[in-house]
């Protein structure tokens, strides 16, 4: 067997399967093993096992069960069953809670069957579950761990290049630091796409490259000019530049198609404010702070008005107090 580990965690498995009447306690012991060594083939021999010959008791199990060992589990019993949209979306949910195992290794997740056959939209989902928890992974430790990852996006974006899809792909290669890929992913696009501009543009602002960034999102509204969250993203990167009468216009540019967009009312607002010093403006943004659904976006935008020249400091204050109780 591949290590130590591996060894008593199948043969654990084992007794708790046979003797000890617990298949479900046998899984444990695998997917333990598969931790230790996901690109063992022993553990997941003895899950197909497992899945085999006490199935009826497995499904219930899974079904009940919402633990890590049981979603990892239950990604290879859709690669047996030919599941397999659900197989890697599931082991999408596994990576986003626990990145530092390199599930993806797994010998059935590079299978030649699996990615001929996975739809472009389940391997795009799969990627944005694996970023679920917000962990970092720009790092060299982590591109190791998501090389089947990024094998697994170049070949199903090679075969199936959906634009909206694509984009989707990009972000995990863009989280990862591999910005190559994240490029490559959106060049594959047949035709010009809002969806794969967009990505373009966030991975050119994660880079620093404000003037890419800007132009990429400026292509995206040429093709759909009434998205407002695309003016949305280019007003904050017009601020980013430190342009906030770029950033204010193009914010009320998005403003003619959504009106009512809480979001983008609080940065044409935050934005008025570091331009003129408008006091109304601040006050106006005041009151918009406990509908903008981010906590981090909505006190950004408060740094930006407050750092405007000739505000009354209790306004301020008053709006610094806003961040902390919206």
């Amino acid at each position: 067997m591949s290590n130590k580990s591996v060894a008593v965690g199948v043969t654990l498995a084992g007794v708790m399967a046979h003797c000890g009447g617990s298949p479900a306690g046998a899984v444990r012991f695998l997917v333990g093993a598969v931790a230790s060594a996901p690109d063992a083939p022993e553990p997941y021999a003895a899950l197909a096992e497992l899945w085999r010959d006490r199935r009826s008791e497995l499904e219930e199990d899974v079904r009940r069960d919402s633990s890590l060992s049981a979603v990892v589990a239950q990604a290879y019993f859709f690669f047996l069953d030919g599941e397999m949209d659900d197989a890697v979306m599931a082991l999408g949910s596994a990576t986003g809670a626990r990145p530092d195992v390199a599930w993806g290794a797994a010998p059935w997740f590079g299978d030649a069957q699996l990615l001929g056959a996975v739809r472009a939209e389940a391997m795009a989902e799969a990627c944005l579950r694996t970023l679920d928890y917000g962990h970092d992974l720009d790092s060299d430790a982590m591109r190791e761990r998501f090389t089947p990852w990024f094998r697994a996006i170049d070949v199903v974006s090679a075969r199936s290049p959906v634009p909206e899809s694509l984009a989707s792909m990009a972000r995990l290669p863009r989280a990862c630091g591999r910005y190559d890929l994240a490029f490559a992913v959106c060049d594959r696009a047949l035709e010009p796409a809002m969806w794969t501009e967009v990505a373009r543009a966030a991975t050119w602002r994660v880079m620093g490259r404000l003037d890419q960034a800007a132009t990429a999102f400026e292509r995206a509204l040429a093709l759909e000019p009434d998205n407002w969250s695309v003016h949305l993203d280019l007003a904050d990167v017009r601020a980013e530049q430190g342009d906030f009468a770029g950033a204010a216009a193009q914010a009320e540019q998005g403003l003619a198609h959504a009106p009512g967009e809480a979001s983008l009312r609080a940065a044409a607002a935050a934005y008025r404010t570091r331009r003129s010093g408008s006091s109304d403006d601040l006050r106006a943004l005041i009151a918009l702070a406990p509908q903008v659904p981010s906590p981090g976006y909505r006190a950004l935008l408060i740094d930006h008005a407050c750092a405007a020249e000739g505000l009354p400091r209790e306004l301020v204050a008053e709006a610094r107090r806003a961040t902390r109780q919206a």
